[in-house]
């Protein structure tokens, strides 16, 4: 074999050993995290590209059932808000099981039992509040005063997954509906997601927001008016899972990026990016309150699933949605 030839070969295999997979990711980070993400795990994986799409977990779940109605499914793996849409893809057959996920060190109360969809960090959802302009308050009823007529930043759970995952919260706590109806009466209108809600009360427009902590703890960090508060009737959280379509056609590269999430680099990246952490021995960002401090507002995520219709209805019918 000549030199030429020999030189051809090696190109060639190298090339084979470097060619670029890409996976298509679906999720509901906010997009310069979202960026940040997929920048670490591209950083990590050179052969591997990342294409993403960002929306509000219900949004993107919607085009997401579509998209398996058509029988064309886009995207590899889900990074999304809460375990109730993940819960009714699981029982329709959509996700794919990843058995040998890395959740050694893992709570197991963080992941799924059935091994197809992994808590990445936790987010709880409080009440922020501008602080220029409003008091703080202890308890979730305290904000249905007629003095916040039209002053209380509200994400919607038919676009938002962890307002999703709040109204299952409070409902199963007994705070729920009540709170709910008590908003409407104060000419409250929930939309969007945590990213207006969050502009509304550093701005002022609002003097509070259901928010989730990473929201109202970076405004503060980056110079807004605005606190957190840790009702003393709780809180809810998510875990912001991760999944893998079980029609993905590149499940190796879709089960790295659920690797490099459950690392310890991807953990760090998470508080990084304002999250707490939910790897033991992985710090959380400076300032945020403790999990162990907070009363967390839980509800079973499989009678969620089943009931979920009727809920979001029974709320849209609320608020005239």
């Amino acid at each position: 074999m000549t030199r030429l030839t020999l030189t051809l070969a090696a190109s060639l295999l190298a090339s084979t050993a470097y060619a670029e997979t890409t996976i298509t990711l679906y999720t509901s980070q906010a997009p310069e995290q979202a960026q940040q993400t997929v920048d670490a795990f591209e950083a990590a994986h050179p052969d591997i590209k990342v294409e993403w799409t960002r929306n509000g977990t219900s949004a993107l779940m919607n085009v997401l059932r579509a998209e398996i109605e058509a029988g064309q499914v886009q995207p590899d793996v889900l990074l999304v808000a809460d375990v109730i849409n993940l819960g009714e893809l699981k029982a329709g057959g959509h996700l794919m099981a990843y058995p040998e996920a890395p959740v050694g060190a893992y709570d197991a109360a963080t992941y799924d039992p059935d091994m197809t969809f992994f808590g990445t960090k936790a987010l709880t959802t409080g009440i922020a509040y501008n602080t220029d302009i409003a008091e703080p308050v202890s308890k979730w009823m305290d904000l249905i005063k007629e003095e916040n007529r039209g002053q209380i930043g509200v994400p919607s759970p038919l676009y938002s997954g962890a307002a999703l995952n709040h109204l299952h919260a409070m409902i199963a706590s007994g705070i729920g509906w009540e709170f709910y109806e008590g908003l409407n009466d104060l000419d409250i209108v929930p939309e969007g997601g945590n990213g207006p809600a969050t502009k509304a009360v550093a701005s002022g427009m609002a003097k509070y927001a259901i928010i989730v902590d990473s929201n109202a703890l970076n405004a503060k960090a980056a110079g807004s008016p605005v606190d957190y508060i840790v009702p003393e009737d709780g809180v809810s959280f998510i875990t912001e899972p991760a999944a893998i379509m079980s029609t993905t056609e590149h499940a190796d590269e879709a089960r790295l990026f659920i690797d490099f999430l459950l690392s310890e680099d991807g953990q760090k990246l998470a508080a990084s990016q304002g999250y707490l952490p939910i790897l033991p021995g992985v710090a959380g960002p400076e300032g945020y309150p403790a999990l162990e401090d907070m009363t967390l507002l839980g509800y079973d995520a499989d009678e969620a699933v089943k009931t979920n219709d009727a809920v979001t209805a029974k709320f849209a019918d609320i608020f005239g949605l």
